[in-house]
């Protein structure tokens, strides 16, 4: 029991600082809307920052995932495991961020900052900083020291929005060049103050302990790859395939109000940290097919509220951005689909996880990284961004319907399909009616909301009638408190 209490508040450590860091970050998104001086500047932001995702990703090659692997294993040194894992991650960070600081001009011409080199050297420094220091974060969740790497975590969050409001707010710089000069000195600070709780204490540098890693960790760079591609891909194309003059500038709209749709991700995060543990509880073995079953509903369930709430309320929403970027609000609806399919595709790797058969995460992210490509090139030139989200869209889509039903073959779950398809249907009916309201008949902000008030309140009478009964809820908390 007090291991499983002890797991209960480590989750919850690591669980609310990565929610509360997530919304600290998501507060720049209006900071920098608002403040720089043009849209193509955060296309700036955002095309670099997809690059930074992918690059992070190549950078740490799985070798976090193979230091716990192989740190736990009897026949093997922990403290020889971390100390190669350390030495490589920090030789391959700093040959990267040499190399690209070198040839910065070169890779500056080919990604279109001809007249920003210094862009593209401070995106290496930082993703260099931020892969190393993977290592070291992975070890103090070895060691079960969940406080630290939570305060350390939320250290560069602090730092990053301090030095952003110092510079773009404070001195009035409305230049893309200080987003990355914050981030860059947030980082830096942050890999300081790791360091002294993680440098390596005893060990050695073991080459057939990076062997047997490496063996281990390079297949997972695969998939690693695909899946962020797949989040990622659309950013970083998009100024090669768009045919416009405004690339940046649209890339800029596209990825503002691909922010305002990320206010689910967070509430959907927020709430798995809440329902899961609540769901497992229910069943004495946390293998039970049943407890993944009812996890994937309430997942379900809880998305379809918050996307209507996003939905009705864009009106409010739009304001998280300027107005330069509301001519891209039209999207938020199909980002926020995406964003059910991208969650419902996560709930469902559970099967080739318990069965140890993970070969089937490579092939669907391969297979959504093809959708994603094929999409994209043929479509960007044409529509634009609107090719950009509809791809993630169709993406999610089909590899979400691939892993439900090779993963019944595999793996049966009895997923309550009645229950999910009657919600499907209730989500679907009372967009249905809201669009149709304010296409045809009523165009008055306050009166929509009004409206839409009123549908989410038909949502949640189902939801209390039906799944979540409050009287039900309600009886049991008067019995424990008597």
């Amino acid at each position: 029991m007090s291991e499983m209490k002890s797991l209960a508040k480590d989750t919850a450590i690591y669980g609310l600082s990565s929610i509360i860091g997530k919304f600290l970050n998501y507060l720049l998104v209006p900071l920098y809307t608002y403040v720089l001086a043009r849209t193509d500047d955060y296309g700036i932001v955002t095309n670099l920052y997809a690059w930074t995702a992918l690059l992070l990703v190549i950078l740490t090659y799985g070798m976090e995932t193979g230091f716990f692997r192989f740190a736990n294993r009897e026949d093997y040194d922990a403290k020889s495991v971390y100390k190669t894992a350390f030495l490589t991650l920090l030789s391959t960070s700093t040959l990267f961020a040499v190399l690209v600081v070198l040839f910065q001009q070169p890779i500056a011409n080919f990604m279109g900052y001809v007249n920003h080199s210094e862009f593209i050297a401070m995106m290496a420094v930082t993703v260099a900083l931020d892969a190393f220091a993977s290592i070291p974060f992975a070890y103090l969740r070895y060691q079960k020291r969940p406080l630290v790497f939570a305060a350390l975590k939320l250290l560069f969050v602090v730092l990053n929005i301090g030095f952003n409001i110092l510079f773009l707010v404070v001195l009035g710089k409305n230049d893309v060049f200080y987003v990355f000069l914050s981030n860059i000195l947030a980082t830096t600070i942050q890999t300081l103050c790791l360091l002294p709780f993680t440098m390596p204490k005893g060990g050695r540098f073991d080459g057939q302990v990076l062997k047997d890693m490496l063996r281990y960790s390079l297949p997972l760079l695969v998939l690693g790859v695909a899946g962020i591609m797949n989040q990622t891909l659309d950013r970083i194309l998009f100024p090669y395939l768009y045919t416009g003059a405004d690339a940046q500038a649209q890339l800029g709209i596209y990825g503002a109000c691909f922010k305002v749709a990320m206010v689910m991700m967070m509430f959907t995060q927020a709430f798995r940290y809440a329902y899961e543990p609540f769901v497992f509880a229910k069943h004495k073995d946390r293998q039970s097919v049943e407890a993944y079953a009812d996890a994937m509903k309430y997942y379900i369930i809880f998305s379809y509220l918050i996307l209507l709430g996003v939905i009705f309320y864009l009106d409010i929403f739009r304001y998280i951005v300027a107005s330069a970027y509301w001519e891209g609000l039209k999207i938020v609806p199909v980002v926020l689909w995406t964003y059910v399919f991208q969650g419902i595709y996560f709930n469902l790797s559970f099967w080739y996880k318990l069965t140890d058969e993970t070969k089937w995460g490579a092939y669907f992210s391969l297979i959504g990284l093809g959708i994603t490509l094929v999409l994209q090139v043929v479509g960007v030139p044409l529509i634009g961004y609107w090719a950009s989200c509809g791809s993630s869209l169709v993406c999610y889509f089909v590899i979400m319907l691939l892993s439900y039903f090779i993963g019944q073959k595999k793996a049966p779950i009895p997923y309550d399909l009645k229950v999910i398809g009657g919600y499907t249907a209730l989500t679907l009916g009372l967009l249905a009616v809201y669009y149709a309201i304010r296409l045809y008949y009523i165009h008055n902000t306050w009166i929509l909301m009004g409206i839409g008030t009123v549908l989410i309140g038909i949502y949640l009478f189902v939801l209390t009638r039906k799944d979540f009964p409050l009287t039900q809820i309600v009886n049991r908390k008067i019995n424990r408190t008597s």
